[in-house]
């Protein structure tokens, strides 16, 4: 006979069955149960400043791992503080699950104090939204949230908890691990992908989506040199191919390379692994035009829910990226060899796209923003995680940056901003944790930095370094370039008076510096790095700049100017 145990006991006890080392959260009194019960748990629990926080981090956790991240929030403004990283999980189909605190059952439905019901405010966004009444149930929910959370197209999963349900005693057995599930490929469908793959001239490898390891990564590496074919990764899965490999050939996203987007369109098979096929990857779905695309195309998901849902390929298949890869690298290779001077012309193509833009040549400014990346390049290992939010200064890694890898890149396609600092302070966690520290860069605008730049504060608690570049143009720069394009010269509600970023790093007590020439970015660099490396404690440079520096490809008064000349001004 199972001893008994609370509530909150068997909960934790249920995170420690299913491998959970590692949670996010902000406390509050709806799970004390819980918060005590992790008291005596190997369990880490990293306090966060604000739900939002916890949840990107939880999300970041998620991504790295491949395992869900957890994430402990309070009833009602906790809960719906935690919604924006519940829904960046969704449409990243990142594996996650939500614990929130609940009113108890003998207050449900009277709308007691923060009481919301998580099923419906959920039920859309997640894959399972539940509620344990009982104590007894905990292991069966528990299990239940992991294995919908991993299997399929992963993602996430809310359960919340009553308060006293999680006081409440039960005796009742763990439950086992659980086993995430995903399909693979028939033979008969990698005989047609093979029949497809050698009657095409001009194929195109277009990599995304969740679900992908080391593994998987290694099998399609060897299925695209064995087959000629140039590899694009989908908006913001850019580490799924090594960046400097000679068949990677760029993004397929926001700020697309004209030169790929003649590639993506002129292709007479694309091979889609992984992605969604979304508005940013296919360029308004203009790249590939629903339902039936003018390419030839070969759509692998690890949801068939989604396969169908906007394209209609014509050969569609219900895989796990590592069954589907190992598939792939079984393959007898087709005769390519007409291709691979192609591929080496669309290689050409991305390292043009790479070198130094003529922007700055327009606008004559002191700190060069390309030439920053580049110094950052060469200073840090190949293996750095390089985390974003959302806005125009992303188009700087998105572009320039050469990911090493996978799980080299933290960011969200959701477009959530404020993603960046969270997920760069979870990465150093996490690596570190597990014992395998690494190199983790943040790029942050302004705006973007601020809606969760408190989560300095875990860093310096938790000796995450990390290193925060804010690109600080005193502006909502992407809304600011659209109001140009849309109302030229008509300024409203884009610009912002900022702090002094370096003053408040140090203020959490991280190193913070502030940089507006580029003479002085490589030195203030070094300095970042050494107290990184002797204090064991995040750094921060701010870069000063000018609105008008606003993409790599225009600055603001040529946008101004070309939406005047187009309406006759």
């Amino acid at each position: 006979m199972p001893e008994s145990r609370t509530g909150g006991r068997i909960l934790v006890d249920a995170l420690r069955t299913h491998g959970v080392d590692l949670v996010f959260g902000v406390p509050g009194e709806s799970y004390l149960a819980v918060l005590d019960a992790l008291h005596d748990s190997p369990i880490r629990f990293i306090i966060n400043r604000h739900e939002g926080g916890a949840a990107f981090m939880a999300d970041s956790y998620g991504k790295l791992t491949g395992r869900p991240g957890v994430c402990f929030v309070t009833r009602g403004p906790g809960a719906t503080n935690a919604a924006i990283g519940v829904h960046t999980a969704q449409q990243d189909s990142t594996p996650m699950i939500l614990f929130i605190g609940q009113v108890g059952n003998d207050f449900v439905e009277r709308e007691a104090f923060q009481e919301i019901d998580y099923r419906r405010m959920f039920g859309s966004m997640v894959k399972w939204a539940a509620q344990i009444d009982r104590a007894d149930r905990i292991p069966e929910y528990v299990a239940h949230a992991f294995q919908r959370a991993t299997s399929g197209r992963p993602g996430p999963v809310v359960l919340a908890l009553p308060e006293d349900m999680l006081a409440d005693s039960a005796a009742v057995a763990d439950a086992r691990p659980y086993q995430p599930v995903q399909a693979a490929p028939s033979a008969a469908q990698m005989t047609r992908l093979r029949e497809m793959l050698a009657a095409a001239r001009h194929p195109l490898l277009l990599l995304g989506g969740s679900g992908w390891d080391a593994q998987a990564c290694e099998d399609l590496r060897r299925f695209a040199e064995a087959n000629a074919l140039p590899v694009a990764c989908a908006f913001r899965f850019q580490d799924l191919f090594d960046n400097r490999h000679p068949h990677y050939v760029g993004d397929v996203g926001i700020g697309i390379n004209p030169q790929l987007a003649r590639r993506v369109r002129e292709s007479d098979l694309i091979l889609a692994l992984g992605p969604r096929l979304g508005e940013m990857t296919t360029g308004g779905y203009t790249l590939l035009e629903p339902p039936c695309p003018r390419q030839k195309l070969i759509h692998v998901l690890t949801g068939a829910e989604e396969l169908g849902r906007v394209y209609q390929a014509d050969l569609m298949i219900n895989s796990g990226m590592p069954q589907l890869a190992a598939a792939l690298a079984a393959l007898p290779p087709v005769d390519a060899g007409a291709r691979r001077a192609s591929v080496a012309q669309a290689r050409a193509e991305y390292e043009a796209w790479q070198q130094e833009p003529p922007v700055f040549r327009q606008t004559d400014a002191p700190l060069n923003l390309w030439q920053v990346v580049q110094t950052l390049q060469s200073a840090l290992p190949a293996d750095t995680i390089l985390t974003n939010g959302a806005g125009n200064f992303a188009t700087w890694a998105h572009r320039f940056w050469r990911y090493g890898g996978l799980r080299t890149q933290l960011a969200p396609t959701s477009g959530a901003m404020g993603y960046g600092v969270p997920a760069a302070v979870a990465a150093a966690i996490v690596s570190a944790h597990q014992g395998r520290p690494r190199m983790v860069l943040n790029f942050a605008g302004d705006g973007d930095f601020l809606m969760t730049g408190q989560e300095l504060a875990t860093a310096v608690q938790y000796g995450a370094p990390a290193l925060f570049i804010v690109f600080n143009n005193g502006a909502y720069g992407t809304i600011r370039m659209h109001q140009e394009r849309e109302f030229p010269g008509r300024v409203s509600g884009t610009g912002l008076r900022n702090p002094d970023f370096a003053a408040l790093a140090k203020s959490y007590g991280a190193h913070g510096e502030s940089v507006a020439a580029t003479a002085d970015f490589g030195p203030a660099l070094r300095r970042a790095l050494d107290y990184m490396q002797d204090q064991g404690l995040p750094a921060l440079i701010e870069l000063r700049y000018d609105t008008e520096l606003i993409t790599p490809g225009a600055s603001l008064s040529a946008i101004r100017e070309a939406a005047l000349a187009a309406r006759g001004n």
